[in-house]
């Protein structure tokens, strides 16, 4: 494929001939890593970026269960609308709600390590649930910017 998909991005969001800033540069990676997502119901890609602006890791949501896929018929919570179980509501709760996936944003935390989340940013190209936010604090990333959102911690 030869269109750059995070260009792509950025172009849709900002128009043709605009340089984006570090923020939207960095949500454009975060949109692009998201298409390796594994989730019926949403792809999420997820970046921890230093103070220097170096990637220190990456991740999307996907399944955790060796041969099981959120695409196939493994997930139960793929098998409903947000109306019936809204974004952000008991993931890990038995029943139609559970979610087999780890979230992009505890993806990233476990692939950058504790040492290289502290006075970092995440950017995610979805607003992080609460869970997720719980983590992040304790990594102690102190902004996080997903579109139309940034968050000082």
């Amino acid at each position: 494929m030869d269109i750059d998909l995070a260009q792509q991005y950025v172009l849709a969001m900002h128009g043709k001939g605009v340089i984006p800033d570090d923020d939207m540069y960095w949500l454009s990676v975060a949109q692009a890593i998201a298409i390796k997502a594994d989730c019926k119901r949403r792809r999420v890609g997820a970046i921890v970026v230093d103070e220097e602006q170096r990637i220190m890791g990456h991740g999307y949501n996907h399944s955790v269960y060796p041969g099981k896929s959120c695409t196939g018929d493994d997930c139960p919570r793929g098998f409903y609308t947000y109306n019936a179980i809204p974004a952000g509501s008991g993931y890990d709760e038995p029943g139609e709600g559970r979610c087999i996936a780890i979230h992009a944003e505890a993806q990233a935390l476990l692939d950058a390590g504790l040492g290289n989340c502290r006075g970092s940013t995440l950017y995610c190209n979805n607003e992080p649930c609460d869970a997720c936010y719980k983590l992040i604090r304790a990594a102690g990333i102190t902004r996080v910017v997903s579109p139309g959102t940034v968050t000082v911690l």
